[in-house]
């Protein structure tokens, strides 16, 4: 299973137009094959942050989400609405069953 977290520092005056614009993608990348969740997280105490915390079965699916049409078309406007570069980590988890 394979969990990103990208950070987004967006720009006050664009947040409107920033959510506006994610929404489309939030929807699109949860119908992916090989998607297990895939959800926009407001920052509680930093204004106008935001995590997209994303979890996939496995890399093959990451890579597939990587070259769909809605990921390049959102990563392509994105730099407009930020105002420090995207932050991504990516971590290799696993379920633990108690």
């Amino acid at each position: 299973m394979i969990i990103i977290h990208a950070e987004f520092q967006i720009n006050p005056i664009k947040e409107q137009a920033f959510l506006e614009e994610i929404r489309p993608l939030v929807s699109s990348s949860r119908g992916e094959e090989g998607n297990i969740s895939y959800d926009l997280m407001k920052d509680t105490e930093r204004d106008h942050v935001y995590t997209m915390v994303e979890v996939w079965k496995d890399s093959a699916a990451v890579e597939s989400h990587n070259g769909s049409d809605h990921f390049t078309s959102f990563v392509g406007r994105a730099p407009e609405y930020l105002t420090a570069p995207l932050n991504v980590k990516m971590y290799d988890g696993n379920k633990i069953e108690k």
